[in-house]
């Protein structure tokens, strides 16, 4: 039997509880009736295989994301180049909460013709997608681990910076990112819109480009640089469904009724066979046995994430 995997940002959620949270009913109850959480590791991994064959794996981040993007591309390696607002701290250098930015076309182009004059005959290149993502495209192959920044705000930098073998030739690009951005002319004109200025491009997801992006079966919905590669329309059964709304806002309740309530009555139907409510490191499991679990106490949503 198929299930649905629904992600709620785990940035946003952090941040409205730290601003007097409200409340969500459905979601309270679905979570207070569930077999239990689970760790979660890799959101996006486990998401993968709601609507992936077992035999497949999961393709890099920003290689299913450039593939959807601009189809086939000779490099050795690519990886998201995510613009972020940092803050220096004492010793410390924290990624600011929200500082994960949102760029325009124009500027993502402008950012991207700029880097790629400056780092000429490098090796190294920037692309701005038809989305204004920007990829970092490498002529050699890297083995590094890095972080989602989502999953970055609001903490110190340092231990979620890139690991593993070549972790130094992705260190020091981001380093010398963030010294060509100080004063660069897009950010002037950010300044003037009363935006936040580019501090940093956080390199991540990176792995081998592809030549074409995998077959999956059932639907993606919502907002994710790595599921909207696989996006189509909803027809329920299997399916990922990014939330960004935080839970109880005045913007839940159009996602509530688009995707959570008719999950629910898939549930109870026999249509589907499981629920995954995942946010933040922990991921809730809810089966058509929650409706006999009717004596347990609800509790606040932000409480059962932790």
């Amino acid at each position: 039997m198929s299930a649905q995997y629904f992600r709620f940002a785990a940035h946003a959620a952090a941040a409205h509880a730290a601003a007097a949270p409200r409340r969500s009913a459905l979601l309270e109850q679905l979570l207070a009736r569930a077999d239990g959480f689970v760790p979660v590791h890799d959101w996006r991994s486990d998401a993968f295989r709601i609507i992936a064959p077992p035999s497949l794996s999961m393709p890099a981040v920003a290689a299913a994301a450039l593939c959807a993007e601009s189809g086939p591309m000779e490099a050795a390696w690519v990886c998201l180049a995510a613009p972020v607002h940092y803050v220096a701290e004492m010793s410390n250098v924290r990624l600011a909460p929200g500082g994960l930015l949102a760029l325009t076309r124009a500027e993502a182009e402008a950012l991207a013709l700029d880097f790629n004059g400056v780092w000429r005959d490098s090796g190294t290149r920037l692309l701005a997608g038809r989305s204004a993502a920007l990829y970092c495209i490498f002529d050699r192959a890297l083995q590094v681990t890095t972080c989602d920044p989502q999953e970055v705000q609001n903490l110190h930098i340092e231990e979620y910076l890139p690991a593993g073998p070549d972790a130094a030739v992705v260190r020091r690009m981001m380093s010398e990112i963030e010294m060509w951005l100080f004063e660069h002319v897009v950010n002037g004109a950010r300044s003037a819109r009363g935006v936040p200025p580019i501090t940093g491009l956080w390199l991540w997801g990176g792995g081998a480009p592809l030549a074409a992006l995998p077959k999956t079966a059932g639907f993606c919905a919502g907002d994710d640089v790595f599921f909207n590669a696989f996006a189509g329309a909803a027809s329920g059964g299997a399916g990922v469904i990014i939330v960004p709304q935080v839970p109880g806002s005045d913007a839940w309740h159009h996602a509530e009724a688009q995707w959570l309530k008719p999950a629910v009555a898939q549930l109870r139907s026999g249509g589907i066979s499981r629920l995954d409510l995942s946010a933040g490191a922990r991921c809730f499991g809810v089966t058509a046995r929650a409706r006999l679990r009717f004596w347990r106490r609800r509790k606040p949503w932000w409480e059962f994430f932790g």
